[in-house]
């Protein structure tokens, strides 16, 4: 009888799971949000994930849940976790990646190197922890943001005052997140997979270049990291891991600062978008991977298929027609890289898909992803 895993969320991360589940003969079944969403092609039924019915009724005949997102309530986790349904990240795993106050504080518990941080509840706590950073500081909402969503660098407290205004402590959200503003070189992303039993493999670290809170490239793998900080940033995510019990893919964002310390940013507890080009970059893409560690499989190898590796962002794509339309003219014009189309609207600033080229020279890589996302550029 196949494995069969059912996947909350029908975003494109569930869709990159569809080729790896085919190749390994898995059965992948999709809650999706909402008709004709990106995973449409693997879609068995579309709900509310709020609803505990819901998804207990969706999760009935797999034999694991995993996500596409880690916006799942604790409540509808706890349901599925009682009714005996392997749950992979864990509640308590995502509960980590839900909440960046509740990320912070495990963190730091952990001794895992992350910037100066704060809890602050109104504008008084706000302006003290600004005069003693400088006068600079980065605001977050604790819950719900993401690609530069719910993110502010502020210099004086009432720049706040709004999101303070709307602090809701019934529903957990009482206090902002407020961190130190890094002084950093580059951001960095290290990947690892954990499967249930214990083992973690990771794949190489990879830089990656933001352009308005979003991410646009990905470089694999990080030009010019030594030993030492492929080690340290490999070092921490293995230690988060481990420690917080995650099982499948996780993402650990990091800061490569001026002053040569490796801070971590974000977590991800699912496939991501910095691991992309793994897909055609390495022998186990971040997909495959993720697959057999929430079965417990034995994990993949991997190493890199090709010297260099870079994944291009396609950001809003086309104003007219689809990423469709364009792709013949892309293919043609770069008949070696690896396109993937989301599946989705353009609309300004969404990933609406991306591409991938390999080869031995990094700038070569570079101007060949570069030339092929553009075809679908507005």
């Amino acid at each position: 009888m196949a494995y069969r895993i059912g996947v909350i969320g029908g975003g494109q991360l569930a869709r990159m799971m569809v080729p790896p589940a085919v190749q390994l003969g898995i059965e992948l079944h999709v809650l999706a949000e909402v008709e004709g969403s990106s995973a449409r092609l693997a879609a068995t039924a579309v709900g509310d994930y709020h609803h505990v019915e819901t998804v207990l009724d969706f999760a009935r005949g797999v034999d694991a849940i995993t996500f596409d997102h880690e916006h799942v309530p604790q409540e509808v986790l706890a349901a599925l976790v009682d009714a005996g349904v392997a749950v992979h990240p864990g509640p308590a795993a995502l509960a980590v990646a839900q909440d960046k106050l509740v990320m912070r504080e495990r963190l730091t518990a952990l001794g895992v190197p992350v910037p100066d941080w704060a809890a602050v509840r109104d504008e008084h706590e706000l302006a003290a922890f600004l005069a003693d950073h400088g006068g600079r500081a980065v605001v977050k909402t604790a819950k719900g943001g993401y690609d530069g969503k719910g993110v502010r660098v502020v210099r004086e407290a009432a720049e706040a005052a709004d999101w303070f205004a709307v602090l809701d402590e019934a529903a957990g959200e009482g206090a902002l997140l407020v961190e130190e503003l890094v002084d950093f070189r580059r951001e960095l992303a290290q990947s690892v997979a954990r499967r249930p039993s214990g083992d973690v493999v990771a794949w190489p670290l990879v830089e990656t270049v933001q352009r308005d809170g979003v991410c646009a490239e990905v470089l694999a793998p990080a030009p010019g990291a030594g030993a030492r900080l492929v080690e340290v940033a490999e070092g921490i995510a293995r230690t988060v891991a481990a420690e917080l019990e995650v099982t499948g893919v996780l993402a650990v964002e990091l800061f490569e600062t001026t002053d040569d310390r490796v801070l971590v940013n974000e977590l991800a507890m699912r496939p991501h978008n910095t691991g992309h080009w793994s897909i055609e970059g390495c022998t186990t893409s971040q997909f495959e991977q993720h697959l057999r560690a929430v079965l417990d499989l034995p994990l993949g190898d991997t190493r890199a298929r090709a010297p260099w590796s870079v994944m291009v962002n396609v950001l809003g794509g086309p104003r007219e027609g689809s990423m469709a339309d364009r792709l013949p003219a892309a293919l043609a014009a770069q008949p070696s890289a690896g396109v993937h189309d989301y599946g989705k609207a353009s609309r300004p600033g969404r990933k609406v898909g991306h591409v991938t080229t390999l080869g031995d020279d990094l700038d070569d890589a570079v101007a060949r992803a570069r030339s092929a996302a553009a075809h679908f550029d507005a």
